[in-house]
Protein backbone atom coordinates (compact mmCIF):
# COMPACT_ATOMS: atom_id res chain seq x y z
CA UNK A 1 0.00 0.00 0.00
CA UNK A 2 1.27 3.63 -1.22
CA UNK A 3 0.35 5.82 1.57
CA UNK A 4 0.44 9.97 0.16
CA UNK A 5 0.96 12.43 3.02
CA UNK A 6 -2.71 13.60 2.88
CA UNK A 7 -3.92 10.51 4.26
CA UNK A 8 -0.97 9.74 6.82
CA UNK A 9 -3.33 10.30 9.44
CA UNK A 10 -6.55 8.52 8.63
CA UNK A 11 -4.35 5.79 7.74
CA UNK A 12 -2.87 5.82 11.39
CA UNK A 13 -5.72 6.27 13.30
CA UNK A 14 -7.09 2.92 12.09
CA UNK A 15 -4.71 1.40 14.27
CA UNK A 16 -3.36 3.98 17.24
CA UNK A 17 -3.89 7.14 19.15
CA UNK A 18 -2.65 10.11 16.82
CA UNK A 19 -2.90 12.73 19.12
CA UNK A 20 0.23 14.72 18.13
CA UNK A 21 0.76 17.11 15.75
CA UNK A 22 -1.01 18.07 12.24
CA UNK A 23 1.93 17.89 10.20
CA UNK A 24 3.13 15.19 7.61
CA UNK A 25 7.16 15.47 8.24
CA UNK A 26 9.12 15.39 4.83
CA UNK A 27 12.54 13.87 5.70
CA UNK A 28 14.00 14.57 2.68
CA UNK A 29 13.26 18.07 2.42
CA UNK A 30 13.04 19.07 6.11
CA UNK A 31 16.75 20.88 6.57
CA UNK A 32 18.29 22.18 9.37
CA UNK A 33 16.00 23.79 11.55
CA UNK A 34 12.92 23.89 9.39
CA UNK A 35 10.50 20.84 9.30
CA UNK A 36 8.86 20.76 5.91
CA UNK A 37 5.04 19.39 5.87
CA UNK A 38 4.68 17.39 3.04
CA UNK A 39 0.84 17.37 3.05
CA UNK A 40 0.57 21.41 3.53
CA UNK A 41 4.15 22.32 1.70
CA UNK A 42 4.95 24.58 4.49
CA UNK A 43 8.26 24.90 6.82
CA UNK A 44 8.20 24.98 10.19
CA UNK A 45 10.91 26.71 12.47
CA UNK A 46 11.78 23.72 15.09
CA UNK A 47 11.72 24.88 18.81
CA UNK A 48 10.85 21.40 19.92
CA UNK A 49 13.62 19.28 18.42
CA UNK A 50 11.52 16.24 18.81
CA UNK A 51 11.12 17.18 22.62
CA UNK A 52 14.77 18.03 22.86
CA UNK A 53 15.97 14.92 21.22
CA UNK A 54 16.81 15.63 17.58
CA UNK A 55 20.20 18.02 18.28
CA UNK A 56 21.92 18.40 14.90
CA UNK A 57 18.54 19.57 12.79
CA UNK A 58 17.61 17.74 10.01
CA UNK A 59 19.80 16.03 7.53
CA UNK A 60 23.18 17.89 8.75
CA UNK A 61 25.72 17.86 5.88
CA UNK A 62 28.02 15.41 7.71
CA UNK A 63 24.84 13.11 8.05
CA UNK A 64 24.96 12.66 4.27
CA UNK A 65 28.56 11.97 3.72
CA UNK A 66 29.32 8.66 1.89
CA UNK A 67 31.09 7.20 4.25
CA UNK A 68 29.08 8.08 7.20
CA UNK A 69 26.07 6.62 5.34
CA UNK A 70 27.79 3.48 4.19
CA UNK A 71 28.78 2.86 8.19
CA UNK A 72 25.59 3.54 9.39
CA UNK A 73 23.61 1.34 6.98
CA UNK A 74 25.95 -1.51 7.41
CA UNK A 75 25.10 -1.37 11.18
CA UNK A 76 21.29 -1.31 10.55
CA UNK A 77 21.18 -4.91 8.59
CA UNK A 78 21.88 -6.52 12.15
CA UNK A 79 20.39 -5.54 15.05
CA UNK A 80 23.03 -6.46 17.54
CA UNK A 81 22.90 -7.31 21.26
CA UNK A 82 25.21 -5.02 22.12
CA UNK A 83 25.89 -6.24 26.11
CA UNK A 84 27.06 -9.89 24.87
CA UNK A 85 28.57 -9.22 21.41
CA UNK A 86 30.79 -6.30 20.88
CA UNK A 87 31.88 -4.52 17.69
CA UNK A 88 33.78 -1.73 16.43
CA UNK A 89 31.35 0.57 16.05
CA UNK A 90 30.74 -0.34 19.61
CA UNK A 91 33.88 0.59 20.45
CA UNK A 92 34.33 3.90 18.52
CA UNK A 93 31.17 5.12 20.08
CA UNK A 94 31.80 3.75 23.88
CA UNK A 95 35.78 5.75 23.83
CA UNK A 96 34.44 8.77 21.84
CA UNK A 97 31.26 8.94 24.50
CA UNK A 98 33.79 8.29 27.85
CA UNK A 99 36.60 10.53 26.52
CA UNK A 100 34.82 13.39 24.83
CA UNK A 101 31.35 13.84 26.65
CA UNK A 102 31.99 11.96 30.33
CA UNK A 103 33.76 14.46 32.86
CA UNK A 104 36.60 12.69 34.42
CA UNK A 105 36.30 10.89 37.44
CA UNK A 106 33.02 9.03 36.06
CA UNK A 107 34.33 5.94 34.93
CA UNK A 108 31.33 3.47 34.91
CA UNK A 109 28.92 3.89 31.80
CA UNK A 110 25.76 1.57 31.18
CA UNK A 111 23.76 1.95 28.32
CA UNK A 112 20.20 1.16 27.71
CA UNK A 113 17.42 2.29 24.55
CA UNK A 114 15.20 4.59 26.39
CA UNK A 115 14.99 8.03 29.46
CA UNK A 116 13.00 6.05 31.34
CA UNK A 117 14.95 2.75 31.75
CA UNK A 118 18.35 4.74 32.16
CA UNK A 119 16.58 6.61 35.17
CA UNK A 120 15.71 3.12 36.75
CA UNK A 121 18.72 1.39 36.60
CA UNK A 122 20.24 5.17 38.21
CA UNK A 123 17.76 3.33 40.82
CA UNK A 124 18.97 0.36 40.65
CA UNK A 125 22.50 1.04 41.12
CA UNK A 126 21.64 3.15 43.99
CA UNK A 127 19.43 0.52 45.93
CA UNK A 128 21.81 -2.13 45.32
CA UNK A 129 24.92 0.29 46.87
CA UNK A 130 22.60 1.13 49.44
CA UNK A 131 21.12 -2.51 50.87
CA UNK A 132 24.95 -3.57 50.45
CA UNK A 133 25.57 -0.35 52.34
CA UNK A 134 23.30 -2.01 55.43
CA UNK A 135 25.00 -5.19 55.24
CA UNK A 136 22.04 -6.84 52.93
CA UNK A 137 24.88 -8.53 51.05
CA UNK A 138 22.13 -11.98 50.43
CA UNK A 139 20.00 -11.42 46.85
CA UNK A 140 17.18 -12.98 49.09
CA UNK A 141 17.21 -10.09 51.91
CA UNK A 142 13.63 -7.56 52.08
CA UNK A 143 14.91 -4.21 50.57
CA UNK A 144 11.43 -3.33 50.64
CA UNK A 145 11.98 -0.10 52.71
CA UNK A 146 14.57 1.14 50.58
CA UNK A 147 13.37 4.83 49.34
CA UNK A 148 14.12 7.27 46.38
CA UNK A 149 13.81 11.01 47.76
CA UNK A 150 12.80 13.26 45.25
CA UNK A 151 10.67 16.51 44.11
CA UNK A 152 7.48 17.83 43.13
CA UNK A 153 6.78 18.85 39.30
CA UNK A 154 9.38 15.99 38.66
CA UNK A 155 9.02 14.04 35.43
CA UNK A 156 11.69 10.97 35.35
CA UNK A 157 9.80 9.01 33.52
CA UNK A 158 6.39 6.74 32.67
CA UNK A 159 8.06 3.11 33.32
CA UNK A 160 8.28 0.84 36.61
CA UNK A 161 9.62 2.73 39.38
CA UNK A 162 9.53 6.08 37.62
CA UNK A 163 6.08 6.36 37.99
CA UNK A 164 6.50 6.87 41.77
CA UNK A 165 8.15 9.53 40.64
CA UNK A 166 7.15 11.63 37.87
CA UNK A 167 4.36 14.25 39.10
CA UNK A 168 3.51 16.82 36.53
CA UNK A 169 -0.06 15.81 35.26
CA UNK A 170 -1.87 12.82 36.77
CA UNK A 171 -2.83 11.35 33.03
CA UNK A 172 0.65 10.63 32.74
CA UNK A 173 0.85 8.34 36.48
CA UNK A 174 -2.99 8.06 37.81
CA UNK A 175 -4.36 4.64 38.46
CA UNK A 176 -1.37 2.82 38.07
CA UNK A 177 0.08 1.49 40.98
CA UNK A 178 2.95 3.12 42.60
CA UNK A 179 5.80 3.37 45.20
CA UNK A 180 5.14 5.77 48.89
CA UNK A 181 8.60 7.84 48.27
CA UNK A 182 9.19 10.38 50.23
CA UNK A 183 8.42 13.43 48.22
CA UNK A 184 9.44 17.25 48.95
CA UNK A 185 8.50 20.98 47.94
CA UNK A 186 10.41 22.17 44.78
CA UNK A 187 12.44 25.69 45.42
CA UNK A 188 12.98 26.77 41.73
CA UNK A 189 14.02 30.55 41.35
CA UNK A 190 11.26 33.00 39.54
CA UNK A 191 12.90 35.81 37.80
CA UNK A 192 11.94 39.24 36.17
CA UNK A 193 12.62 40.48 32.65
CA UNK A 194 15.87 41.08 33.84
CA UNK A 195 16.71 38.06 34.62
CA UNK A 196 16.95 38.60 38.43
CA UNK A 197 15.40 36.32 41.40
CA UNK A 198 12.10 37.81 42.62
CA UNK A 199 11.13 35.28 44.64
CA UNK A 200 11.79 34.82 48.44
CA UNK A 201 14.29 32.00 47.44
CA UNK A 202 16.12 31.53 50.27
CA UNK A 203 12.78 31.05 52.36
CA UNK A 204 11.45 28.13 50.30
CA UNK A 205 15.03 26.61 50.06
CA UNK A 206 14.60 26.32 53.31
CA UNK A 207 11.21 24.69 53.52
CA UNK A 208 12.56 22.09 51.06
CA UNK A 209 15.40 21.64 53.30
CA UNK A 210 12.73 21.15 56.36
CA UNK A 211 10.89 18.37 54.56
CA UNK A 212 14.27 16.70 53.48
CA UNK A 213 15.39 16.68 57.22
CA UNK A 214 11.76 15.68 58.02
CA UNK A 215 12.08 12.33 55.59
CA UNK A 216 15.29 11.51 56.93
CA UNK A 217 14.00 10.97 60.19
CA UNK A 218 11.08 9.45 58.77
CA UNK A 219 12.91 7.23 56.81
CA UNK A 220 16.27 6.75 58.80
CA UNK A 221 19.17 5.20 56.50
CA UNK A 222 16.89 3.86 53.88
CA UNK A 223 16.52 6.59 51.58
CA UNK A 224 18.93 4.99 49.09
CA UNK A 225 19.62 7.85 46.74
CA UNK A 226 18.10 11.83 46.21
CA UNK A 227 16.88 12.15 42.48
CA UNK A 228 16.59 16.19 40.77
CA UNK A 229 16.72 16.84 37.65
CA UNK A 230 19.16 20.08 37.57
CA UNK A 231 16.65 21.88 35.64
CA UNK A 232 13.08 20.42 35.74
CA UNK A 233 11.95 20.46 32.35
CA UNK A 234 8.06 19.10 31.95
CA UNK A 235 7.63 20.80 35.83
CA UNK A 236 8.19 24.38 34.18
CA UNK A 237 11.46 24.73 33.51
CA UNK A 238 12.42 25.23 37.24
CA UNK A 239 15.89 26.30 37.74
CA UNK A 240 18.08 25.85 41.12
CA UNK A 241 20.42 27.96 42.88
CA UNK A 242 23.66 26.56 43.16
CA UNK A 243 23.44 27.22 46.71
CA UNK A 244 20.41 24.68 47.10
CA UNK A 245 22.14 21.60 44.81
CA UNK A 246 25.43 22.43 46.93
CA UNK A 247 22.93 21.51 50.12
CA UNK A 248 21.56 18.30 48.11
CA UNK A 249 25.46 17.11 48.11
CA UNK A 250 25.57 17.80 51.46
CA UNK A 251 22.94 15.62 52.72
CA UNK A 252 24.02 12.98 50.31
CA UNK A 253 27.19 12.73 52.26
CA UNK A 254 26.28 13.00 55.27
CA UNK A 255 23.02 10.71 54.96
CA UNK A 256 25.12 8.07 52.87
CA UNK A 257 22.69 8.08 50.14
CA UNK A 258 23.55 8.79 46.25
CA UNK A 259 23.03 12.24 44.57
CA UNK A 260 21.57 11.07 41.13
CA UNK A 261 20.96 14.03 38.40
CA UNK A 262 18.39 13.31 35.85
CA UNK A 263 19.93 14.63 32.56
CA UNK A 264 17.82 12.89 30.32
CA UNK A 265 16.30 16.20 28.86
CA UNK A 266 19.09 18.35 29.77
CA UNK A 267 22.17 16.91 28.79
CA UNK A 268 24.48 16.34 25.76
CA UNK A 269 24.92 20.27 25.34
CA UNK A 270 21.87 21.18 25.28
CA UNK A 271 22.80 24.26 28.16
CA UNK A 272 26.36 25.11 26.35
CA UNK A 273 28.23 22.52 28.62
CA UNK A 274 28.35 18.70 27.84
CA UNK A 275 25.95 18.58 31.16
CA UNK A 276 23.62 21.07 33.16
CA UNK A 277 25.37 20.18 35.96
CA UNK A 278 28.68 21.58 35.05
CA UNK A 279 27.24 25.01 35.33
CA UNK A 280 27.25 24.24 38.74
CA UNK A 281 30.40 23.42 41.68
CA UNK A 282 28.27 20.23 42.41
CA UNK A 283 28.74 16.69 40.91
CA UNK A 284 26.77 14.18 41.31
CA UNK A 285 27.16 10.29 42.26
CA UNK A 286 25.01 9.15 39.12
CA UNK A 287 23.52 10.74 35.99
CA UNK A 288 20.97 9.86 33.65
CA UNK A 289 21.07 11.18 30.07
CA UNK A 290 19.15 10.15 26.67
CA UNK A 291 17.36 12.44 24.05
CA UNK A 292 20.13 14.13 22.01
CA UNK A 293 22.59 11.20 23.02
CA UNK A 294 20.39 8.93 21.00
CA UNK A 295 21.18 5.54 23.22
CA UNK A 296 20.28 6.46 26.64
CA UNK A 297 22.18 5.32 29.81
CA UNK A 298 24.24 6.20 33.24
CA UNK A 299 27.43 7.56 34.47
CA UNK A 300 28.71 7.14 37.57
CA UNK A 301 31.49 8.21 39.94
CA UNK A 302 33.83 6.23 42.08
CA UNK A 303 31.78 6.49 45.17
CA UNK A 304 29.93 3.66 43.75
CA UNK A 305 32.96 1.76 44.69
CA UNK A 306 32.73 1.79 48.31
CA UNK A 307 30.96 -1.33 47.56
CA UNK A 308 33.29 -3.57 45.46
CA UNK A 309 30.68 -5.72 43.89
CA UNK A 310 28.42 -2.75 42.76
CA UNK A 311 26.47 -3.11 39.80
CA UNK A 312 28.90 -2.07 37.25
CA UNK A 313 31.22 -5.10 38.53
CA UNK A 314 28.52 -7.83 38.84
CA UNK A 315 27.57 -9.27 36.12
CA UNK A 316 23.54 -9.39 35.33
CA UNK A 317 22.74 -7.28 37.90
CA UNK A 318 21.89 -4.22 35.70
CA UNK A 319 21.52 -5.10 31.81
CA UNK A 320 19.40 -5.61 28.82
CA UNK A 321 19.00 -7.46 25.93
CA UNK A 322 20.40 -4.73 22.97
CA UNK A 323 22.46 -3.07 25.61
CA UNK A 324 21.58 0.53 23.68
CA UNK A 325 20.92 0.47 19.59
CA UNK A 326 24.25 0.41 17.94
CA UNK A 327 22.67 2.53 15.01
CA UNK A 328 22.15 5.08 17.59
CA UNK A 329 25.43 4.82 18.65
CA UNK A 330 26.84 5.08 15.02
CA UNK A 331 24.74 8.30 14.75
CA UNK A 332 25.66 9.74 18.23
CA UNK A 333 29.37 8.99 17.15
CA UNK A 334 29.23 11.31 14.84
CA UNK A 335 27.56 14.09 16.34
CA UNK A 336 30.15 14.10 18.98
CA UNK A 337 32.46 14.49 16.27
CA UNK A 338 30.79 17.78 14.24
CA UNK A 339 30.47 18.89 17.89
CA UNK A 340 33.84 19.13 18.66
CA UNK A 341 34.66 20.20 15.18
CA UNK A 342 32.56 23.05 15.10
CA UNK A 343 32.48 24.55 18.67
CA UNK A 344 28.90 23.53 18.78
CA UNK A 345 29.34 24.01 22.85
CA UNK A 346 29.84 27.87 22.27
CA UNK A 347 27.81 28.23 19.56
CA UNK A 348 24.83 27.13 21.96
CA UNK A 349 25.73 29.37 24.62
CA UNK A 350 26.14 32.29 22.22
CA UNK A 351 22.29 31.88 20.48
CA UNK A 352 20.96 30.77 23.64
CA UNK A 353 21.99 34.32 25.38
CA UNK A 354 21.07 36.27 21.68
CA UNK A 355 17.54 34.55 21.85
CA UNK A 356 16.85 35.30 25.65
CA UNK A 357 18.00 38.66 25.27
CA UNK A 358 15.15 38.78 22.75
CA UNK A 359 12.67 37.53 24.44
CA UNK A 360 13.39 39.30 27.00
CA UNK A 361 12.97 42.84 24.56
CA UNK A 362 9.50 41.34 23.39
CA UNK A 363 8.03 40.69 26.86
CA UNK A 364 9.18 44.10 27.90
CA UNK A 365 7.47 45.72 25.08
CA UNK A 366 4.41 43.61 24.65
CA UNK A 367 3.68 42.16 28.26
CA UNK A 368 2.71 39.16 26.83
CA UNK A 369 5.07 37.02 29.48
CA UNK A 370 7.65 37.02 31.69
CA UNK A 371 10.12 35.59 33.54
CA UNK A 372 12.76 34.83 30.51
CA UNK A 373 14.82 32.08 31.79
CA UNK A 374 17.07 29.54 30.25
CA UNK A 375 20.84 28.53 29.49
CA UNK A 376 21.32 27.69 26.05
CA UNK A 377 19.08 25.92 23.82
CA UNK A 378 16.78 25.32 26.98
CA UNK A 379 14.67 28.11 26.87
CA UNK A 380 11.27 29.27 28.16
CA UNK A 381 8.56 32.33 29.49
CA UNK A 382 5.54 32.45 31.16
CA UNK A 383 2.55 33.37 30.64
CA UNK A 384 -0.95 34.73 32.85
CA UNK A 385 -2.60 31.82 32.67
CA UNK A 386 -2.94 28.25 30.94
CA UNK A 387 -5.40 29.47 28.42
CA UNK A 388 -3.07 32.22 27.55
CA UNK A 389 -0.57 29.23 27.04
CA UNK A 390 -2.73 27.27 24.71
CA UNK A 391 -3.61 30.67 22.57
CA UNK A 392 0.34 31.33 22.85
CA UNK A 393 1.24 27.76 21.73
CA UNK A 394 -1.55 27.92 18.78
CA UNK A 395 -0.12 31.31 17.71
CA UNK A 396 2.92 29.95 17.44
CA UNK A 397 1.77 27.58 14.91
CA UNK A 398 0.24 30.27 13.15
CA UNK A 399 3.36 31.77 12.83
CA UNK A 400 4.87 28.53 11.68
CA UNK A 401 7.03 27.78 15.13
CA UNK A 402 6.31 24.86 16.85
CA UNK A 403 7.29 25.32 20.32
CA UNK A 404 6.49 23.47 23.79
CA UNK A 405 4.07 23.67 26.94
CA UNK A 406 5.66 23.35 30.40
CA UNK A 407 4.62 23.78 33.82
CA UNK A 408 1.68 25.23 34.47
CA UNK A 409 1.64 28.34 32.07
CA UNK A 410 5.04 28.09 30.55
CA UNK A 411 6.45 27.88 27.23
CA UNK A 412 9.64 26.15 26.20
CA UNK A 413 11.96 26.21 23.38
CA UNK A 414 14.01 23.49 22.77
CA UNK A 415 16.11 24.57 20.26
CA UNK A 416 18.54 22.76 17.87
CA UNK A 417 21.97 23.18 18.51
CA UNK A 418 23.01 24.29 15.14
CA UNK A 419 20.94 27.41 15.37
CA UNK A 420 22.48 30.07 14.15
CA UNK A 421 22.10 33.79 15.28
CA UNK A 422 20.31 34.68 11.53
CA UNK A 423 17.77 31.56 12.39
CA UNK A 424 17.43 33.13 15.87
CA UNK A 425 16.19 36.52 14.49
CA UNK A 426 13.69 34.73 12.54
CA UNK A 427 12.42 32.91 15.75
CA UNK A 428 12.32 36.21 17.54
CA UNK A 429 10.58 38.01 14.46
CA UNK A 430 8.19 35.18 14.64
CA UNK A 431 7.69 35.28 18.43
CA UNK A 432 6.71 38.89 18.12
CA UNK A 433 4.35 38.32 15.17
CA UNK A 434 2.85 35.51 17.33
CA UNK A 435 2.34 37.56 20.47
CA UNK A 436 0.63 40.89 18.09
CA UNK A 437 -1.76 38.04 17.06
CA UNK A 438 -2.02 37.02 20.68
CA UNK A 439 -3.13 40.56 21.53
CA UNK A 440 -5.85 40.49 18.99
CA UNK A 441 -7.24 37.06 20.30
CA UNK A 442 -6.77 36.71 24.29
Amino acid sequence: MTVTPQNVHSVLKQFQLTDGYDLVVDLNKSNGVWIHDSASGKDYLDAFTCFASWPLGFNHPDLMEDDFNERILRVSRNKIANSDLYTTELAEFVEAFGTKVTPDDYPHHFWVSGGALAVENALKTAFDWKARKLGRNNFTDDVNDLVILHFEQAFHGRSGYTMSLTNTLPDKVGLFPKFNWPRVSTPFCEFDNEGNIVNDIEASEARTCAEIDKAFEEHGNRIAAILIEPMQGEGGDNHFRNEFLEKLRQYADEREALLIFDEVQTGFYGSGKPWFWQHTTVKPDVVSFGKKTQTCGIYANRRVDEISENVFNRSSRINSTWGGNLVDMVRCTQFIKIIERDNIAEQVTNVGNHVIAGLRAIANESGAFTSVRGKGSLIAFTVPSPEHRAAMLSSLMDAAVIALPCGVRSVRFRLPLIMTIADADELLNRTRIAVSSLATTV
